[in-house]
């Protein structure tokens, strides 16, 4: 399945009517109807060819312009998803996680390389479409990586698949790097240490959590059970987009080792197994009942790798299938589906 996130086709038309786009150039691709339907995702291929006709109306570097407006929430969830994340790398692990449970395709993957690693983009250009919208998403990544770290990132060189323009001044000036065409690939290869650095998000979060594991030791007293349980959890949610998280990785992020998170969770009559599958059931019944994300979406967002592991899950949860408990949930009187 083919699909573009409609908030991304309307900031295309919207960037190329600032720019003076013709309205009669691109009055046959049925734009209105399809910004306004209440689908959140739009067809691709009024999309390319509204990327091929601006290609002919106006400056050259339209995909850098274009890609450089890109907010979190242009992404839906996906954007939603990279609220949360730790770091770019985590970032990326999202991306190929989303795109496989929404299209069944492989469309990002990340490669540890020693001291550097690469984001590959795989869409293959068999249009001129095509190959503006994939500099576009590779200048909007670039984009969000800043936006999520607040730190200006840099690739050591970007690489594109199709053939390139006469002059590439432009795409070097804006990713200060090499940047090559006619590659075969769509590639941006970073230091590895950049692609760790931490996110806004987790470097707020985790000076949190562990200024209270140093007060809790001045102190001489242990956080509460309740208040361990709860942040648990707000760390389990934050962290299923990226794929169930090991405790070790949770309890590195309470400041306490394994061992330490699961006796006090013991405690509370809990595991963490139990507490990660409370942490899905309670997301998945909530955006089932509020939300009109289709049921990829979710799994996507409760840490499943494909649909229908969720799909079981969630019967063995609540004794219905997740259509049968949105549907259920819609005939109810507090139903807020929609």
């Amino acid at each position: 399945m083919s699909f573009v996130i409609k908030s991304i086709f309307k900031k295309v038309v919207n960037q190329a009517q600032k720019e003076g786009l013709p309205a009669n150039a691109i009055s046959h691709l049925g734009i209105e109807d399809i910004l306004q339907s209440s689908s959140k995702y739009a067809p691709t291929e009024p999309f390319f060819e509204l990327y091929e006709i601006i290609d002919k109306h106006l400056e050259p570097g339209f995909s850098i312009r274009v890609g450089q407006q890109m907010v979190l929430d242009d992404y839906d969830v996906l954007g939603l998803a990279w609220k949360t994340c730790l770091s770019p790398r985590d970032m990326f692990r999202r991306c190929e996680r989303f795109f496989i449970l929404m299209t069944d395709t492989q469309l990002y993957k990340i490669q540890d390389e020693g001291e550097t690693g690469s984001i590959f983009i795989f869409r293959e250009a068999t249009r001129r479409g095509i190959e503006i919208s994939n500099e576009s998403s590779v200048v909007a990544t670039l984009t969000v990586i800043h936006k999520i770290t607040a730190a200006d990132i840099r690739p050591l060189k970007v690489s594109f698949a199709h053939k390139g323009p006469e002059e590439t001044g432009i795409y070097e000036d804006f990713f200060s790097c090499e940047v090559q065409f006619d590659q075969g690939f769509n590639r941006l290869v970073f230091k590895s240490e950049d692609l760790d650095t931490k996110s806004l998000k987790a470097d707020k979060s985790i000076n949190h959590f562990m200024m209270e594991r140093l007060k809790e030791k001045a102190d001489g007293v242990e956080v509460t059970a309740d208040k361990l349980l709860s942040d648990t959890c707000n760390l389990i949610k934050d962290t299923l987009p990226s794929g169930i998280p090991f405790a070790a990785e949770i309890g590195k992020h309470l400041g306490m080792s394994t061992r330490t998170l699961s006796r006090r969770l013991s405690a509370k009559g809990s595991t963490y197994r139990q507490l990660v599958q409370d942490t899905q059931e309670k997301i998945s019944t909530k955006l089932l009942r509020n939300t009109s994300e289709t049921v990829s979406e979710i799994a996507f967002q409760t840490g499943f790798s494909e649909q229908s592991a969720f799909n079981r899950a969630f019967k063995r949860w609540t004794g219905q299938s997740p259509l049968e408990y949105r549907k259920s949930s819609d005939s109810s009187p507090f139903g807020l589906n929609g």
